[in-house]
C-alpha cells in the first residue's frame, strides 16, 4: 500500500510540472527539451551523513547536444553534478564544473561510480522510500524537477518496478 501511495504521489509530482520539461506517465520519464530523464534513484543515508549520491539515465532524443549544466534540492546546500574515475588505482571524485555533455542519440547512465549527481551538506538523512526532489538544469532543456525514490542504504541500483 505504501509503496502504490509513493508512486501515485510521484505521478503526480511529475504531471505537475511547469515550463520547458513534461512528465509522460505512460513511460515513467520526464522530459527537459529532447532530453529524457528515466530510472531516477537515491540511496539512504545514515544520520549525520554530509552527503548523497543521485543516479538517472540521460538519453538525448534531439538533433542537437545539451548539457546538465546544474542542479538543486531543498534536501541539500548543494548538489552538483560529479565524474568519479579511477587514477593508478586510486579512486577519485570531481565536480564537472563545465556539466555534462549529452550529445544527440546518446544515452548516459548516472549510477556508483561514474557520472552521479552529488547532494553535498544534506539537511536531514535520507530515509528508505523517501522522495527526494531535485530541480535539474539543463542548457537549452531549462529546468524540470524530478523524484527520486530512495533505495537503501548502500544499494548498487534501484528496482524501478516496484516503485
Amino acid at each position: 500500500m505504501k509503496k502504490t501511495i509513493l508512486a501515485l504521489l510521484s505521478a503526480i509530482t511529475l504531471m505537475l510540472n511547469f515550463g520547458p520539461a513534461q512528465a509522460d506517465e505512460q513511460m515513467g520519464m520526464v522530459m527537459a527539451g529532447d532530453v529524457s530523464i528515466e530510472k531516477a534513484w537515491t540511496r539512504a543515508t545514515p544520520n549525520g551523513a554530509p552527503a548523497g549520491g543521485a543516479f538517472m539515465t540521460l538519453t538525448n532524443k534531439g538533433h542537437m547536444a545539451d548539457r546538465l549544466v546544474g542542479a538543486s534540492s531543498e534536501m541539500a546546500k548543494a548538489v552538483e553534478v560529479h565524474e568519479m574515475s579511477m587514477d593508478n588505482g586510486v579512486m577519485k571524485m570531481a565536480q564537472l564544473k563545465d556539466g555534462l555533455v549529452i550529445e544527440p542519440g546518446a544515452t548516459v547512465e548516472l549510477k556508483p561510480g561514474s557520472f552521479h549527481m552529488m547532494m553535498i551538506g544534506l539537511h536531514k538523512a535520507i530515509s528508505v522510500g523517501e522522495m527526494v526532489k531535485i530541480t535539474l538544469e539543463f542548457e537549452h532543456g531549462g529546468k524540470v524537477d524530478v523524484m527520486f525514490p530512495a533505495a537503501k542504504i548502500g544499494a548498487p541500483a534501484m528496482d524501478h518496478a516496484n516503485h
